[in-house]
């Protein structure tokens, strides 16, 4: 299915945003999700599936003072 990824194409097969975060190599990472402009919380990935044409934002926490 065709994706937005961080503003950017994206053909995957991943069912789910736990499943695509895993095959973009942010599995192990702390991260922030949405989909589709919606926050989708880290306990809730492995139940939201995507659909062909969702754009998904993952933002990685900053340090700084």
């Amino acid at each position: 299915m065709k994706l937005q990824l961080n503003g950017a194409p994206l053909d995957s097969d991943a069912p789910t945003l736990a499943a695509l975060l895993e095959a973009e190599g942010f599995g192990g990472a702390k991260v922030a999700t949405a989909v589709n402009g919606s926050f989708i919380p880290a306990s809730l990935r492995a139940s939201h599936t995507l659909s062909s044409g969702d754009s998904v934002e993952v933002l990685a926490p900053m340090q700084g003072g």
